[in-house]
């Protein structure tokens, strides 16, 4: 059988190789590539031709969501797992939504990791006991965990421009990253700024301090 063709994305030297040498010990995996951003990714993918790749969603440049979406897009064959820290459900509704086929917290289990990639390459679905937690109280409440929580009513772009506001970028270097117009960086903010009613930058960074959206040093 041939190996299955496995792309690394994170911007962490260290969690790459790791996940490297991790997936160097079975013989159903190759490690093809890596990068340390999305756009990086996205720019390897025809080189590389990964069969899966294993993503990062906190990342310089362009970010996982932004790539999983772009990725799911332009190569459907390709599937997503995204390996993260982020296991809130405010990560795990919006990446799935845009493309992923498994999520997968960085503190689960190396062992799970083939199996994880075996499964979403296959075909199927793959969630760590901890982000299935998340579908379960979804189905029970009768919601995909967005009613009554303004913050779940935001775009998944309005959300990235948060968090980027909130990080101190400001909207034309936030435009830069993006690759979009400072105009349409100042749409959105206006427009989060209104869903969540809140006013000014103080608000916005208390917001996403409380929400766990950042963190303190």
């Amino acid at each position: 059988m041939e190996a299955i063709r496995v792309m690394i994305v994170d911007d962490h030297a260290i969690v790459r190789e790791g996940v490297r040498a991790l997936l160097d010990l079975s013989p159903e995996v190759k490690v093809v590539g890596e990068a340390d951003n999305g756009r990086e990714a996205l720019q390897k993918m025809v080189q590389l031709q990964p069969d899966v790749v294993l993503m990062d969603i906190m990342m310089p440049v362009m970010d996982g969501l932004e790539a999983t979406r772009r990725l799911t897009d332009d190569h459907p064959d390709i599937k997503v797992l995204v390996l993260t820290q982020y296991d809130e459900k405010e990560y795990v509704f919006p990446i799935i939504e845009a493309g992923a086929h498994g999520f997968m917290s960085k503190t689960a289990a190396s062992s799970q990791l083939v199996s994880a990639i075996r499964s979403v390459h296959r075909g199927d679905s793959f969630l760590s006991p901890s982000i299935a937690r998340f579908f379960v109280d979804a189905y029970h409440s009768g919601s995909s965990g967005k009613i009554n929580d303004p913050y779940q009513q935001l775009t998944a772009r309005e959300q990235q421009v948060l968090k980027m506001l909130a990080e101190g970028y400001t909207g034309r270097e936030i435009a830069g990253m993006l690759d979009l117009s400072a105009k349409t960086i100042d749409g959105y903010r206006t427009n989060l700024m209104r869903k969540l009613d809140l006013h000014n930058r103080v608000e916005l960074v208390k917001y996403a301090l409380r929400r766990g959206i950042i963190k303190l040093d």
